[in-house]
C-alpha cells in the first residue's frame, strides 16, 4: 500500500534520512520506530507531503507522491494524527468529526446557501456517521459536549474518529500514546487493534517499543537517518542493531 524507496533529506548540510526503505502492506499495522530524534517524524512529514524529499519515491497505492499537496494526499485515502493533539477545542467532538468530512460533502451551491432540502439531508447523515465513528472510539455518549471538556486519552481518541471521517485507505499516528499514563496506553491499544479489525490499514511511528511490540505486525528500526532492522516484533525484539540504539552498548552487553 505505502511503499518508501531509496529515501533521503537533507536540511542545508544536515543530512537527516539516508536511503531508508520499506514497505506498508495493507490490512495490517505497521510500525516504525526509532529513540528521539532518530528522524520518524521527517518521515511521516514526507508521507504526508509537509516536507518534500532530497532523493527516493514515495508510493501510495502504485502512485507517486513526492509531490503531490497534503490535502490531495488526504483526497488519495491517507489520514494522519499529531504527536501534539490538534482538535477544535470549543467545538463539540460531533462537530469536530464532521469537520473531517467536508471533502466528501456535496452539499451544492443551492443548498449551502438557501438551507434547502438536499442540505439538511446531507448534514443530517454526516451528522449520523460522526456519531458513528465517535460510538467506535467509545465516545458517542459525549458527542455534545466541548472537545476541551475530554481528558488528554479522550482527545487522542476524538483525534482518531476525526481521521477516519475522511474515509482513509490508510491511517497514520504520529507517536499516538506521547504523554500518556500506563493506563491510558492500554485503552488506546485496544481502540487501534478496534480500528485494525473494521478493515483500516495503519502505520504508526513512535519510540515505546513496549506499546508497538504488543500492536505491530511488522515494525522497522530507524536511528540517526537509516532503517537497521525491519521484521516481526520478536525478530526485532532480540535484534542487537535495535538493543544497541535503545540501550547503548554497556547496557545492551
Amino acid at each position: 500500500m505505502l511503499q518508501l524507496k531509496n529515501i533521503s533529506k537533507h536540511f542545508g548540510g544536515l543530512q537527516v534520512l539516508q536511503d531508508v526503505n520499506f514497505n506498508v502492506p495493507q490490512g495490517g499495522i505497521f510500525g516504525l520506530i526509532g529513540p528521539n530524534g532518530a528522524g520518524k517524524t521527517t518521515v511521516i512529514n514526507l508521507i504526508t507531503g509537509l516536507l518534500r524529499a532530497s532523493g527516493g519515491e514515495i508510493l501510495f497505492d502504485g502512485k507517486n507522491i513526492g509531490k503531490v499537496a497534503p490535502h490531495k494526499i488526504t483526497e488519495l485515502g491517507m489520514a494522519r494524527t499529531f504527536q501534539n493533539i490538534r482538535v477544535f477545542k470549543e467545538m463539540t467532538l460531533l462537530e469536530n468529526v464532521v469537520v473531517g468530512m467536508h471533502e466528501h460533502l456535496d452539499y451544492g451551491f443551492g443548498g449551502l446557501l438557501l438551507n434547502l432540502g438536499n442540505y439538511r439531508r446531507i448534514e443530517k447523515e454526516a451528522r449520523e456517521r460522526a456519531r458513528e465513528l465517535l460510538s467506535w472510539v467509545r465516545l458517542e455518549h459525549k458527542a455534545d459536549l466541548p472537545a476541551d471538556s475530554l481528558s488528554y486519552g479522550e482527545q487522542r481518541k476524538l483525534e482518531f474518529a476525526r481521521a477516519l471521517a475522511t474515509r482513509p485507505k490508510l491511517l497514520l499516528l504520529d507517536e499516538p500514546v506521547a504523554g500518556m499514563n500506563p493506563s491510558e496506553k492500554t485503552e488506546l491499544m485496544t481502540e487501534i487493534l478496534n480500528i485494525k479489525q473494521r478493515g483500516f490499514s495503519i502505520f504508526m511511528i513512535e519510540h515505546d517499543m513496549r506499546f508497538v511490540m504488543g500492536l505491530c505486525d511488522r515494525i522497522a528500526v530507524l536511528n540517526f537517518g537509516r532503517i537497521i532492522a525491519e521484521g516481526t516484533p520478536e525478530q526485532i525484539k532480540t535484534d542487537p542493531q535495535v538493543i544497541e540504539a535503545y540501550l547503548g552498548k554497556e547496557d545492551a552487553a
